[in-house]
């Protein structure tokens, strides 16, 4: 299916992808939390009013 060099290349390309990734988050997590700070209740309210459409449509029979 794949040689063993694309195998190799995947491999390698995966790690240094997922350590790039980990170094850029905490790189970036003192600004989230200044920036993003009431983005939890935004979420919440979000999933709240879904949950209530869905329960409308639930309740009526749709």
């Amino acid at each position: 299916m794949f040689s063993r060099g694309q195998l190799i290349f995947g491999i390698i390309f995966a790690i240094v992808f997922f350590v790039i990734i980990i170094v850029a988050y905490k790189k970036d997590a003192v600004l989230h939390k200044k920036y993003y700070n009431g983005v939890f209740w935004i979420l919440l309210t979000f999933i709240a009013f879904i949950s209530g459409i869905a329960a409308i449509k639930f309740l009526l029979g749709y």
